[in-house]
This record gives C-alpha cells, sequence and structure tokens, in this order.
C-alpha cells in the first residue's frame, strides 16, 4: 500500500511517518516529491476538515490511480480567544509562517490572563483521499493550557507554549515517543490505523 502525504511540512512529514511506522502498519509512506511536488493550495475553508480535505484532494489528482492522499490540517484553539488562533494557527502573524512570530504573537494576546482561564486544545483533522473520488475523515484533540513562557527545544509550531493536560512538561519537552503516542496528530491517526486494520483500504 502507497499513502502520499500532502504537506510540504517536514515536521509534520515525519511526525505521521514515525507515528504510522510504530503502529505497524505495512504502507509505503511517500512525499509530495515523489510525484512531482505539493501543488498550491489555498487552505481558505474556515475548517480544519475542510483544509484538509482540500489539500488530499489535490495531492490526490496528481496521483497514480488506486493511490491515497494524506492530508494533515491541524492547529491551536484557546479558550481565552473564542478558539483562535484555531485553523489560521500556522500563519497566525501572516505569512510566510514563522513559528517564533506566532508564538509571540499567542503570548502578546494572553499576556496577563491567569493560569487558570489559559485552557486550550490542540486539534487535528487527517482525511484520506482516494484516487477514485472515495474520502475518509479523523479527528484528533488534546486538551491542555498555553503556558506563560516557552519550554524546551524540541518539536514545533506552538509546542514549547503547550503544556497537554496530565503532564507537567510541554510538548516541546517530551520524547517524541511520548508525543507520538498522545498527541492531536497521534489521536488523529490512532483512529486512520483502526480504519486501515479493519481493511478498508
Amino acid at each position: 500500500m502507497r499513502l502520499y502525504l500532502a504537506t510540504g511540512n517536514r515536521h509534520k512529514l515525519g511526525e505521521v511517518t514515525a507515528i504510522l511506522a510504530a503502529s505497524g502498519i505495512t504502507a509505503e509512506v511517500l512525499p509530495p516529491s515523489a510525484v512531482g511536488g505539493m501543488p498550491e493550495v489555498v487552505e481558505d475553508t474556515g475548517t480544519f476538515v475542510g483544509n484538509a480535505t482540500k489539500k488530499a484532494r489535490a495531492l490526490a489528482a496528481k496521483l497514480p490511480a488506486g493511490s491515497w492522499a494524506v492530508a494533515d490540517d491541524s492547529g491551536v484553539c484557546v479558550d481565552a480567544l473564542d478558539g483562535d488562533p484555531g485553523v489560521e494557527s500556522a500563519y497566525y502573524a501572516g505569512h510566510p509562517s514563522n513559528d517564533a512570530a506566532n508564538n509571540a504573537k499567542l503570548l502578546a494576546a494572553l499576556r496577563g490572563v491567569p493560569e487558570e482561564r489559559r485552557g486550550a486544545a490542540f486539534h487535528c483533522c487527517i482525511v484520506a483521499v482516494n484516487t477514485d473520488g472515495s474520502v475518509v475523515s479523523f479527528e484528533g484533540r488534546c486538551p491542555g493550557r498555553v503556558l506563560e513562557t516557552p519550554r524546551g527545544t524540541g518539536g514545533f509550531g506552538y509546542d514549547p507554549l503547550f503544556r497537554p493536560d496530565g503532564c507537567s512538561v510541554s510538548y516541546a519537552e517530551l520524547d517524541d515517543s511520548v508525543k507520538n503516542t498522545i498527541s492531536h496528530r497521534a489521536r488523529a491517526l490512532a483512529k486512520f490505523v483502526a480504519w486501515l486494520r479493519d481493511g478498508c483500504m
């Protein structure tokens, strides 16, 4: 089985590949470069599932018959900000995407907000699109809190600012093997893997 990942983000590519490999699923996971690169996609649907579907469909149009394109769209939704940055997480501080600028803007938006009101959740939507037009989607969520200062050097995006519930450290301080079992992306991919194990591909 071949799965083509519809992302140009090397960190996401690495995470998804590692999580699928650890699941025991026998699949060849390929980047968009295997088919000439990821088409440019404007992520303007306003929802995680809409953006992920749009990306997966764009890549599926370039694939050999019978192949699946798998896309992820994710972000952090902060309670005190009415769910922002949400689907705009990657470009919260503007284009092009810049992790440091995004983190700085989030900290500024939450300046003075006490710890008990810094609740947040990372959301992830995984969408798989086949060249025959079939579409399936799976969602994962990891609740936690936004820290007042960055902690850790691992991960990417908002990882240094996000402490998942039940943990005393940030995403960026977690070992990859741990993060890849509890994260929003891991939870969405677990549902995808269960679907694969049911023989749906």
